[in-house]
């Protein structure tokens, strides 16, 4: 199954949005300052591999096409 932009994109900020409205529930606590910075490095691999997805993907397929 191949994801939308749009669909990527969403994967890519719900998960800080929610950390981050989390945090202004509850404050700064150990669970929130996790989820937080969980959130935030998801986001961040998210972004800088995006552009390498496509390429990636190719790879990956021709590697299990090698090892079959």
């Amino acid at each position: 199954m191949e994801l939308g932009p749009y669909a990527r994109v969403i994967t890519a900020v719900v998960p800080f949005i929610a950390a981050s409205a989390l945090r202004l529930m509850f404050g700064k606590c150990r669970a929130t300052r996790l989820l937080l910075s969980i959130g935030t490095m998801w986001f961040a691999i998210n972004v800088l591999l995006a552009p390498y997805a496509v390429g990636m993907r190719q790879d990956i397929s021709k590697l299990g096409s090698i090892f079959r």
